[in-house]
């Protein structure tokens, strides 16, 4: 008995518990603070059920709201929005790190490895040097991109404004937030009011895809340039499954979804749909006009999400292209599943279908309690919760007028995919050890 209580006491917190509680901790403070009167513009105290929701969006980079970012919150509001969304997007044990790094205290083994997890290193050797890197990388990314966007933004809302507009939106790319400050125009209506203007389009597309391929995939690109073969294997499946899932959905937004605007507008809307569909969740186009193909193809999009290791959520780009290469190799009846000759783990494989599994449970059950709760059609309540479960923060508009339960489920979706539903799991289950002989192989027929 004795031996028990000692074990209990001496029971260490995993990296992913810490992860997991660093994201709890992020949400409930940003919560507190967006409920003084002094975030709102009118100065009134704003329920904390919307709080919350408005937290758990910005910390977990999605950019679904039911309050406009624009008109309802302070500048302070704002600011605390936006320092959310930038501690979520780099992580929160990136920016801890960081600050205890600042302070000139040594980094330990233990917060080496939460550090290796939370951005998805493949080891924890030069994990503090990335760290640097990722910071000084994305503040570098984020900074270009608002001086890029405020010849615009000056032009349309006068220097000081275009100045706070232009940081928000390029900090808000580049984590793949969706947030926006467009509600000055008209309320919840994101760019479309950009949706004929090729740089802010092409600014806004480029900090997408950056923030979303990666960290680890950066530093290759840097270190090989475009000598594709000397890519790590990660970094090929990234791009190669990246670039597919631009080009085949805008090929299909443009002559399926988009034929009745000029050619211009045409080529950037297939184009910016397609790039903000897995991550960002800005729109520059009417999303409620979208026929329902349409909508099934960026409910599918949403789920997959961005990369591994990036500011982007969802099941990510590697999990589907593993999937892929997994089901081609059953066809081909072969037995290793290989990719630009290197062989995948079975190790690798069982995760990819485990995630599979986990996000298509919740997206279902998400939108099944949707549907019931708020009487709605299926397809809305699936778009909405793909959404969520993906962190990419397109709606069609049912956001606002979601009674509580529905909101709570999408928050919960909106945590799970932001930190992983593996991460979850392992969270809160403990950690077996493998037996010591393997049991009998019989085989099971399946399909």
């Amino acid at each position: 008995m004795k031996l028990r209580l000692f074990q209990r006491k001496n029971r260490t917190t995993s990296s992913f518990q810490v992860i997991l509680l660093g994201f709890l901790g992020l949400v409930l403070l940003g919560a507190l603070i967006l409920t003084l009167p002094i975030c709102s513009r009118d100065r009134s105290f704003t329920p904390f059920s919307d709080t919350l929701f408005t937290s758990v969006s910005a910390a977990c980079v999605t950019g679904l709201v039911v309050r406009d970012t624009a008109t309802h919150w302070s500048f302070f509001g704002q600011a605390v929005i936006l320092l959310l969304i930038q501690i979520g997007g780099l992580g929160v044990i990136t920016v801890a790190l960081t600050f205890f790094r600042l302070s000139g205290r040594r980094i330990s083994l233990a917060q080496r490895n939460m550090m290796q997890q939370s951005i998805s290193a493949p080891q924890v050797g030069g994990i503090v040097r990335r760290t640097g890197f990722i910071i000084k990388g994305s503040l570098c990314v984020e900074l270009s991109g608002a001086l890029l966007l405020l010849p615009v933004f000056a032009r349309d809302f006068g220097f000081p404004k275009g100045l706070w507009y232009s940081l928000f939106h390029a900090v808000s790319a580049f984590c793949n937030a969706g947030f926006d400050l467009m509600g000055v125009r008209e309320k919840f209506s994101s760019l479309t009011g950009y949706g004929a203007d090729a740089w802010v389009n092409v600014v806004i597309m480029l900090l997408i895809v950056i923030g979303g391929i990666g960290f680890l995939v950066w530093e290759d690109l840097l270190k090989n340039g475009l000598r594709f073969r000397r890519y790590r294997l990660q970094t090929k499946l990234v791009l190669v499954s990246s670039g597919l899932l631009i080009l085949i959905p805008a090929v299909l937004n443009f002559w399926l979804e988009y034929a009745h605007l000029p050619f211009g507008e045409r080529l950037l809307a297939a184009l910016f749909q397609s790039v903000t569909t897995r991550t960002a969740g800005f729109n520059t186009t009417d999303l409620t006009k979208l026929s329902e193909p349409g909508i099934l193809q960026m409910i599918f999009l949403m789920l997959v999400g961005g990369s591994p290791g990036s500011t982007a959520g969802g099941m990510k780009t590697t999990t589907v292209a593993v999937l892929f290469l997994a089901g081609m190799t059953v066809f081909r009846r072969r037995d290793d599943v290989e990719c630009f000759r290197r062989r995948i783990g079975e190790d690798v494989i069982r995760n990819a279908g485990t995630i599979l599994f986990l996000y298509l449970t919740l997206f279902c059950l998400g939108s099944a309690v949707l549907s019931r709760v708020e009487h709605l059609p299926l397809l809305t309540c699936m778009f909405e919760t793909g959404s969520a479960v993906g962190t990419v923060g397109l709606t069609l508009g049912i956001t606002p007028g979601l009674h509580l339960p529905s909101k709570l489920v999408l928050m919960a979706l909106m945590f799970l995919g932001r930190v992983g539903a593996l991460t979850l799991v392992y969270a809160l289950l403990p950690g077996g050890k493998n037996p010591p002989g393997r049991k009998p192989q019989e085989p099971v027929t399946v399909g």
